[in-house]
């Protein structure tokens, strides 16, 4: 039998990596369908509606794409494979405190979840984060989503005790998790 040594072994599982870097202004069609597909999956995870995301002129939505790729007050992190983008994380600062970044619109395609893609994310705004002197990290999670709070666990976050509403939402509540940056 001859053994081809260029094949994969069909023991071996293929491990799909994604590029995680910081947007692009050339990005903007490939992130509208993005958060497009975000708002479609966890509708009660972000600020806006599908419809309204929808409704936003490529033109606007291209701006606010280039507002977010340089500068330290906000940034927005893709995970590219190439192709569709497959996961996103942003981070802004808070005036209230100048040594922290939220991390907000945390998402990764479902065909892409429990590949590591979350804490490359993370990692990637954390080190944004530390790059602007912020140490520390926060979020907020939809009390009940059991699912992201025991990610977000695993990536070193705590619940702080914090319970607020939910900014669009009144009937539901958000806690708040921190971990260094």
């Amino acid at each position: 039998m001859t053994s081809n040594p260029g094949a994969p072994d069909p023991g071996q599982v293929a491990v799909r990596r994604a590029q995680v870097r910081r947007v692009r202004p050339a990005d903007a069609a490939r992130m509208r369908a993005l958060r497009l597909e975000m708002l479609a999956d966890a509708p009660l995870a972000f600020l806006e509606t599908i419809a309204d995301a929808a409704a936003r002129p490529h033109a606007e939505f291209a701006a606010r794409v280039a507002h977010v790729s340089s500068g330290t007050r906000m940034a927005q992190f893709v995970a590219d494979p190439g192709g569709r983008l497959v996961g996103h994380a942003g981070g802004t600062v808070t005036p209230e405190e100048p040594g922290l970044t939220v991390v907000y619109a945390v998402y990764v395609t479902p065909s892409w979840r429990g590949t590591g893609l979350l804490a490359d994310l993370v990692d990637a705004v954390a080190g944004w984060s530390r790059a602007c002197g912020r140490a520390e990290l926060m979020l907020e999670v939809v009390v009940g989503n059991d699912r992201a709070y025991r990610a977000y666990q695993r990536l070193g976050f705590v619940d702080t005790g914090v319970r607020v509403p939910h900014p669009t939402i009144p009937t539901l509540t958000e806690l708040q998790m921190r971990r260094p940056a």
